[in-house]
């Protein structure tokens, strides 16, 4: 009986040996849990799709919404940030408040207006234009898994966005992006 123990022990004891000293083989390569985790694109970008955050809605007080992402970021940087919105009037896009978004200890707070319209975007559909507004710059020191958040009363899931609702009819939250500012 203890033989067996001792061999059993041996054995997991080497095979976590084993799993510990595979994983120093590939520092590179990320493993993606379950979790919703957005990789940075090859050119550096990294593209927040507002459908594949996780939001927070509160019918009473909306000016609390909440679209949360985790992302890894493999290449240190100083970047730009876009907001993208799907809207019926590229000249006003009728955001009641702020838009809030905050990456670790750094949170940019701006008014939305159009910077850029892009004509006949595939992802978006008669009466909308799409308006990218930009919003500032977040410097990412290191490489490594991030948390971004953005708070605005039209930061509500497309699930959600279905029915007819009076805040987002007009103007819609589609997406944040981050673009390196060197490539």
């Amino acid at each position: 009986m203890r033989s067996i123990l001792l061999l059993v022990s041996v054995l997991v004891v080497s095979l976590i040996t084993y799993s510990c000293a595979d994983s120093g083989k590939n520092p590179g390569k990320v493993v993606i849990t379950e979790n919703n985790i957005v990789q940075q694109n090859d050119d550096g970008t990294i593209d927040l799709h507002i459908e594949k955050a996780s939001c927070y809605n509160d019918n009473t007080n909306p000016s609390g919404n909440t679209a949360e992402w985790s992302i890894i970021v493999s290449k240190p940087g100083r970047y730009k940030v876009w907001l993208s919105s799907a809207t019926k009037d590229t000249m006003d896009l009728q955001y009641k408040s702020t838009v809030k978004i905050s990456l670790q200890d750094e949170r940019l707070d701006v008014r939305p207006v159009s910077d850029k319209i892009v004509l006949n975007a595939n992802d978006v559909k008669y009466p909308y234009y799409r308006a990218d507004s930009y919003m500032g710059t977040f410097y990412i020191q290191e490489p490594g898994e991030y948390s971004i958040q953005v708070i605005n009363e039209k930061a509500v899931a497309q699930s959600d966005n279905t029915k007819s609702n009076p805040i987002t009819d007009h103007t819609k939250m589609m997406s944040v992006f981050l673009t390196p500012m060197t490539r």
